[in-house]
């Protein structure tokens, strides 16, 4: 099967292919102590990582409400986003997030890549990488939209980065949809894609969701019988999940058709090694909520 449209077919796989390898690229900001002390200069705290995180994350939407930025990022707690926004947005106006965020980015990709990042490889995937978010389609994905809208830097490797958080998160404004689409509300998704083994319930419930909303959303999934009552997915709740994915593909296809299969297999060549060395600097942790895999 080919995800078809406007520009060259290409397969669901090389669209999910290049998710894995860019996704990385762009999380090293939530977790690089150089992005950590532009934070701390800023004035948010860093002993934990979600007071820079609801500052990196919603700057690009401008100093938006608690109310917009848990309608955006979809699966956390309202109360969790309450205790950052919007008094982050005292801290430090967005603007200011925008340009450190940039600084830390400088940084962390001097240190993750030494003298490659004025290099031709890292100016080739920048270029082709660009291109792709160039051709996001952001109707109805705000976060998409708001990353897209800002000036492109100046530096080929940072030009890389925003591309790279660009593509990530036109990606999640579709999955969302798909969410939406199968009926699964915010704790509902994380509770179903514990149970599909994706990652341990404790990882996901990192979004702040009360022991009584977790198990008020397993009966729920219990009662549709996607879920059994040990909270692991029947065979109707994978392939539920599995539906959700193929739409979460298809509707993050459009950057991938416009680059063409010979641009998208240039840059997963060019991105491979990044992705290596990102991976294996342990800034990450071994567990995510994105169901990529474990980081070794």
């Amino acid at each position: 099967m080919t995800v078809a449209g406007v520009g060259e077919a290409v397969e669901p796989g090389r669209v999910r292919q290049m998710w894995h390898l860019l996704e990385p690229l762009h999380a090293v900001v939530y977790y690089a102590p150089e992005v950590l002390a532009e934070a701390a200069k800023l004035g948010y705290g860093t002993d934990v990582r979600w007071p820079s995180y609801f500052a990196w994350r919603p700057a690009p939407l401008g100093a938006v409400s608690a109310e917009v930025v848990t309608a955006s990022f979809y699966s956390f707690s309202p109360r969790m986003v309450a205790r950052y926004v919007p008094d982050g947005w005292g801290i430090a106006e967005p603007a200011e997030v925008l340009a450190a965020r940039l600084r830390g980015m400088d940084g962390t990709y001097r240190a993750l890549f030494g003298e490659r990042v004025d290099g031709p490889a890292i100016a080739e995937a920048a270029a082709l990488a660009s291109r792709a978010a160039d051709a996001a389609n952001t109707a109805g994905r705000p976060l998409a939209a708001a990353n897209a809208a800002l000036p492109w830097p100046d530096a080929p490797h940072l030009v890389l980065w925003q591309a790279a958080t660009v593509l990530r998160e036109h990606r999640g404004d579709g999955h969302v949809a798909a969410l939406l689409a199968a009926g699964l509300d915010p704790v509902e998704a994380l509770v179903g894609f514990a149970g599909v083994g994706a990652a341990s319930a404790e990882t996901f419930r990192s979004r702040g969701w009360s022991d009584g909303e977790w198990a008020a959303a397993r009966e729920r999934l219990v009662e549709r019988s996607l879920l059994d009552r040990n909270g692991v997915a029947t065979e109707a709740g994978r392939a539920l999940r599995a539906e959700v994915e193929r739409t979460t593909d298809e509707l993050a296809a459009a950057p991938w058709r416009a680059l063409g299969a010979e641009g998208t297999a240039r840059l997963a060549e060019l991105a491979g090694p990044l992705w290596v060395e990102v991976l294996g600097s342990g800034l990450l942790p071994t567990e995510n909520t994105l169901g990529i895999g474990k980081v070794r």
